[in-house]
C-alpha cells in the first residue's frame, strides 16, 4: 500500500488503539489529520514531502526536526520529554506533532499498518544466536533456491529484498526499515524472509509484531557486553530469547549453552522442533561429520516430526559445500526451517551441496599450493575458537598469520577474549583496522595487544591493506602457511565515526598479496 490511503488521523487512531497516544500538537497551518502519509522514517536525510518522521535516540539533535520539517515531514511523533524539548523550536511551531509515550513502540506499531501488514503474505523466518546467523539465512535460501521458490534476506552480509539490493551495515534495521523491505519483499512477489535477528533489535524492540512463522535459537555464549549493548550476560540471553514472544514455530539447537532457559522461552511457540549434533533426541541430528579443505559431509537423521516418510524416520547423507564441522550446526538448523516449510529433501540436499556464504571459510590458494588464504567473519570467542580449531587440525604443519583487530564503541569483551584464542594458535599475529568507528585505531590495537601473553609475536599495522601484504609476505617467508583475515567476511567498508568508508575487501586483499 505504501501509505496510499492512510493519513495521519489513521495513525492517531492506532496509537491510541495502543495506548501509546499522549497528545496531538496542531499549530495554525500544519497538516491536518486528512493528511494523506507516503513514507514514515526516523532520518532526517530520507524525509521527503508528505512524511511521518519519528524523533528517537538520546542522541537526538533539535537540528535533525529542523531539518526534517524543512524537507516537507507532515508530522513528526516524540516522546513527552523530547516533545517538550523541542516545543519553542520553530519546526515544531509548524508541524503536526504526535506526542506518545514511547517513541520506539510507536515505531514498531505505525509500519505494519502504513504497508498494510506485508507480514500476513510472507513466511518470516527469524534467526538469532551469537553466531551462524548468517551462514544459516544464506543456507536456507539457497535451499529454498534449489525449489525454485525465492525468499528475501536481511542480515550481516547482504538486504536483498527483491527490490532494494545493498551491502548489509546492521544486522537487524530499525522497525520502519525493516517494514518497507517486507513491503518490498511482498511486492517483489516473494513468498519469504529471512531475517538476522540481533540481541539489539529484541532488546530495543525493532522486530516488536513481527510475527514469525519460525524463530530460530542457534547458540547463546557471552558477548555484546559493554556500556552501550547490554549491560551483562543475563541481559543479553534475556534480549535474544525474546525472539520466541511471538513464533508459530520455535526451532532450538540442542547444543547451545544454558539450553534449560532457551527450552522454556521456546515453548511460548505453538511448536517446538530440536536439531542437534549427537544428539539422538533431535528432530534433525546430525552424526559421523567427515570435513576437508573444502567440504562437510555427515549422516542426517530426521525424526517423524520432520521425516517424508509418513509416520517413520528418515536417514541421508548430506554433503555440505563449505568445509569446518561447525558449520553443520547451521546446517541442521537450515534443514530443520526447509522440512518445516514443505522442501522436498531433494532439493535440501542439492541447496546445501552448492551453498557458498560470503566471507565465511572463503579461501584461496597460491600457485603452488603452499600458502592459503582464508577469509572468515569470525568476531567474537565462539567463532575464534571455532575457527583456529579448525584449521589447527586440518593444517598442523602449517604456520598459521592471523589479522583482526577490535570494534570501536561496543563489544569491548571481544577485545581481550580474541587475542587470548589467536595468541594459542597464531605462530604470528597483524593487529589492524576492524570498524574503529569513534574510537582511535591505533588505542584499540594497543588495547588488544596488551591482552596477548608476554613473548607473542605481533605487529600493529593500522591499514589494513598494507597488514595483509605483510601478512603473505610472512606466510610466502614460512610457507606452507595459512592466513586468517577475520572479522570482516566480504565487507567492503569500514565504519570510521559516522561513515561507512567503502575499501577493499579482504578477500580482494588477498587475492592481490597472496603471490607477492
Amino acid at each position: 500500500m505504501n501509505g496510499s490511503g492512510i493519513a495521519i488521523g489513521d495513525i492517531v487512531s492506532v496509537l491510541k488503539e495502543k495506548g501509546l497516544f499522549v497528545s496531538l500538537s496542531q499549530p495554525e497551518g500544519a497538516a491536518g489529520l486528512d493528511t494523506p502519509l507516503v513514507g514514515c522514517t526516523f532520518d532526517s536525510r530520507e524525509v521527503k514531502p508528505g512524511y511521518l518522521f519519528f524523533a528517537k535516540g538520546i542522541h537526538f539533535h533539535p537540528r535533525y526536526l529542523t531539518s526534517a520539517v524543512e524537507a516537507g515531514a507532515a508530522c513528526y511523533v516524540a516522546n513527552e520529554q523530547l516533545a517538550d524539548e523541542l516545543k519553542d523550536l520553530p519546526a515544531a511551531r509548524s508541524c503536526l506533532g504526535i506526542v506518545v509515550t514511547d517513541v520506539r513502540l510507536a515505531m514498531a506499531a505505525i509500519p505494519p499498518v502504513f504497508y498494510d501488514h506485508p507480514d500476513r503474505d510472507l513466511t518470516i523466518v527469524g534467526v538469532t544466536g551469537t553466531k551462524g546467523k548468517s551462514s544459516t539465512t544464506v543456507m536456507l535460501r539457497t535451499i529454498l533456491k534449489a525449489e525454485h521458490r525465492s525468499a528475501g534476506i536481511m542480515g550481516s552480509i547482504l538486504n536483498d529484498d527483491g527490490i532494494e539490493n545493498f551491502e548489509a551495515f546492521n544486522t537487524t534495521p530499525e522497525a520502519p526499515e525493516l517494514w518497507r523491505h517486507l513491503d518490498n519483499c511482498r511486492k517483489a512477489g516473494h513468498k519469504a524472509m529471512l531475517l538476522e535477528v540481533s540481541s539489539q533489535a529484541l532488546k530495543y524492540n525493532r522486530v516488536l509484531g513481527v510475527p514469525f512463522s519460525i524463530a530460530c535459537f542457534t547458540n547463546i555464549s557471552r558477548d555484546h557486553i559493554s556500556p552501550v549493548e547490554h549491560r551483562d550476560f543475563a541481559d543479553y540471553l534475556a534480549s535474544k530469547l525474546r525472539i520466541f514472544e511471538r513464533c508459530h514455530t520455535a526451532v532450538v539447537n540442542l547444543g547451545t549453552d544454558h539450553l534449560d532457559e532457551v527450552m522454556a522461552a521456546a515453548k511460548q511457540a505453538e511448536r517446538v522442533v530440536t536439531i542437534g549434533v549427537e544428539h539422538p533426541e533431535a528432530d534433525a541430528c546430525a552424526t559421523t561429520i567427515h570435513s576437508d579443505e573444502t567440504d562437510a559431509v555427515f549422516t542426517l537423521t530426521l525424526s517423524p516430526a520432520l521425516s517424508e516418510t509418513a509416520g517413520e524416520p528418515q536417514t541421508v547423507e548430506v554433503k555440505l559445500g563449505m568445509p569446518g564441522a561447525f558449520n553443520v550446526e547451521n546446517a541442521l538448523t537450515a534443514i530443520a526451517c526447509a522440512r518445516i516449510m514443505g522442501v522436498p529433501m531433494e532439493c535440501i540436499l542439492e541447496g546445501l551441496r552448492h551453498v557458498h556464504v560470503p566471507g565465511r571459510m572463503d579461501m584461496i590458494r597460491s600457485k603452488d599450493g603452499q600458502v592459503i588464504g582464508i577469509v572468515d567473519f569470525a568476531h567474537n570467542k565462539y567463532s575464534y575458537e571455532a575457527i583456529f580449531g579448525y584449521v589447527h587440525q586440518e593444517y598442523p604443519e602449517h604456520t598459521i598469520v592471523s589479522i583482526f583487530g577490535a570494534r570501536g564503541d561496543k563489544a569491548q569483551e571481544r577485545r581481550h577474549e580474541c587475542p587470548e584464542v589467536a595468541s594459542r594458535y597464531s605462530d604470528f599475529m597483524i593487529l589492524s583496522e576492524e570498524d574503529p568507528a569513534h574510537e582511535d585505531v591505533l588505542a584499540l590495537c594497543e588495547e588488544v595487544a596488551s591482552h596477548l601473553p608476554a613473548g607473542a609475536n605481533y605487529e600493529i599495522q593500522v591499514d589494513r591493506e598494507l597488514a595483509a601484504k605483510r601478512a603473505f609476505e610472512y606466510a610466502r617467508g614460512h610457507r606452507p602457511a595459512v592466513v586468517l583475515l577475520l572479522a570482516k567476511g566480504a565487507e567492503t567498508h569500514q565504519q570510521r565515526g559516522d561513515n561507512f568508508v567503502t575499501v577493499k575487501s579482504d578477500m580482494e586483499l588477498a587475492k592481490e598479496f597472496i603471490e607477492g
